[in-house]
């Protein structure tokens, strides 16, 4: 978003290729001067790097691992996911509900003219900025959440990390609550067709019990009953600070 690169388009395919095939290239260099100090991993015979005449200290250089509750620790984004809200409501400890946002566009918004706290109510009531009026047409696209991307677009993705990655890629692909069976078996064979390690599908209210969903919230901001996205406590998107106002 910073770089205002939509998330799931060719642009942010390459720049993922690009990002990843630095660090990869990087992490190597860096694992060969370590072995030259300390040595090869032990079972650097039979491996490919071996094959390669590479001497490398380890066997594996780099992975993206799951990070909803360490992000939410470090106040930055959740690994190569897309945004799941742009606004919704925290549930936290002893019932307390907490507005958040996400900073940036929060700070865009603001100066372009088009914030308000209204503005904000409304985008929490709802997934995606695609229907909330007041929200300019380039916004809702750099903004695209997690109901906005099409399977596809998150599967280009993660091939795009997993192409320069040793290990697996943790990424989720979110299906709408209407997805078959068909298609989850394609996104699990085009998956292998991109040469992914794993793929995780979750398709919306197939659980009781979900980190994000869109509930009743009784006493929610600007409204005795609407529909507002909410968030369980580990979900890690929304506002830096932890605490934004509304």
């Amino acid at each position: 978003i910073r770089l205002g690169i939509p998330y799931g388009t060719k642009e942010a395919v390459a720049f993922a290729n690009r990002l990843m095939r630095f660090v990869r290239r990087e992490s190597l260099a860096a694992s060969e001067q370590l072995a030259k100090r300390r040595g090869v991993f032990p079972n650097f015979a039979r491996s490919v790097h071996a094959e390669a005449g590479r001497r490398l200290r380890n066997a594996t250089v780099n992975t993206i691992a799951p990070t909803g509750t360490i992000s939410i620790i470090a106040g930055c984004s959740s690994g190569i996911e897309p945004l799941f809200a742009v606004s919704f409501v925290r549930n936290v400890l002893s019932g307390t509900r907490l507005f958040e946002s996400h900073p940036l566009f929060e700070k865009i918004a603001r100066e372009r003219g088009f914030y308000s706290r209204e503005l904000l109510a409304d985008v929490a009531r709802q997934p995606s900025l695609a229907n909330v009026k007041g929200v300019p047409a380039d916004m809702k696209r750099l903004f695209a959440t997690a109901f906005d991307v099409a399977p596809r677009q998150h599967l280009d993705i993660q091939a795009a990390f997993q192409k320069h990655t040793d290990n697996a890629v943790s990424k989720t692909i979110n299906l709408p609550a209407d997805a078959t069976v068909e298609d989850v078996r394609e996104i699990y064979l085009e998956a292998h067709r991109l040469k992914c390690k794993g793929i995780t599908v979750y398709r919306y209210g197939s659980k009781a019990g979900q980190v994000l969903s869109v509930s009743e919230e009784a006493d929610a901001p600007h409204s005795d009953s609407a529909d507002f996205v909410s968030a369980d406590i580990d979900y890690s998107g929304g506002c830096i600070s932890g605490a934004c106002e509304f």
